[in-house]
């Protein structure tokens, strides 16, 4: 059962809402095409989850979306352990890179779009 909401670290909310605040260009961008219930879902932005903060997620269908940016680069290991320990949560992670977001809106849309169908369709 999705739809449940998936413990975290009492500080991470502060931060959270920061990072709200100062979003990047390329979430500000996926922001605007999924926000409002665009696929038939809700989508939060910064969501604190465990001891981490995720750029997107979909609580009714266990969907997480991830922007990587430079911030990313070099931690490719810690990414791996995040999604790991998320995954066993059952979250189900698309990850787009900032330049995917920027010159290929379209594609990613179309990635976004039939995974929330999928889900959808699995619950």
């Amino acid at each position: 059962m999705k739809n449940k909401i998936i413990p975290y670290h009492p500080k991470l909310k502060l931060l959270a809402r920061q990072l709200r605040k100062n979003s990047t260009l390329p979430e500000v961008l996926l922001w605007q095409n999924i926000k409002q219930r665009a696929y038939g879902v809700q989508f939060h932005r910064q969501v604190p989850m465990l001891s981490y903060i995720v750029d997107f997620y979909c609580h009714e269908i266990g969907l997480a979306i991830e922007i990587d940016g430079s911030s990313h680069d070099h931690i490719c290991d810690h990414d791996a352990k995040r999604q790991t320990e998320l995954e066993a949560y059952d979250v189900t992670f698309l990850r787009f890179s900032n330049e995917e977001i920027k010159k290929n809106m379209f594609s990613v849309l179309l990635v976004i779009e039939v995974t929330v169908k999928e889900l959808k369709r699995g619950l």
